[in-house]
């Protein structure tokens, strides 16, 4: 059978936080967020107290309980990006540059309120499994299911299916963050 990037093999199982050869240079540690997450954190971070660069890189640390540091490497060029796009402002007065929100990045965290919600609890889960608190086997075994089963779309998602998939996630997920069973209503279209 041909590897296909996404086939999994089932005696593997992966958490999102595991080393993967060729994903980061050099195979240096974990990748912690996923595309865009930093594009949406640093400006939250930023709305929250104007700051430094390196400020930033102890702030997300300090995020996640000093288990994970993101490196310049990757920081910089974020805020590149987000001033570039007018989403935050940099003043290199005193040789380096202080950062602060713009009106437009204010507005930009506005239309983000869900995602960043999201992003708040990918690093919780991300804090856990980084420090080493392991998922027990059958809940590894649910994980692959839930991936199975979300690949088994194969891209056909029509407007009603994403709304009933999303809401039955979201609804997962926030039942597992606070410790109660998911009501049934919970994942179905409104």
């Amino acid at each position: 059978m041909r590897d296909h990037p996404h086939h999994r093999d089932p005696g593997n199982d992966h958490d999102g936080f595991e080393k993967r050869p060729g994903r980061e240079r050099g195979g240096r540690g974990p990748r912690v967020f996923a595309p865009g997450d930093l594009k949406l954190l640093l400006p939250s971070l930023i709305a929250e107290q104007p700051c430094h660069g390196y400020d930033l890189i102890r702030r997300i640390e300090s995020l996640f309980e000093g288990a994970y540091a993101p490196s310049p490497g990757v920081i910089y060029p974020t805020l590149t990006f987000l001033e570039e796009s007018e989403l935050i402002s940099g003043d290199a007065a005193g040789g380096k540059k202080r950062y602060t929100i713009t009106d437009a990045g204010r507005f930009f965290l506005n239309e983000q309120t869900v995602a960043l919600d999201g992003l708040r609890m990918r690093i919780e889960v991300g804090k856990r499994s980084l420090r080493g608190h392991d998922r027990p086997p059958q809940i590894h075994e649910a994980v692959h299911n839930l991936r199975h089963a979300m690949h088994m779309h194969h891209g056909r998602w029509t407007p009603e299916e994403i709304t009933r998939v999303a809401n039955l996630l979201n609804a997962t997920a926030q039942a597992i963050v606070d410790g109660s069973a998911v009501p049934p209503e919970q994942g179905k279209a409104q």
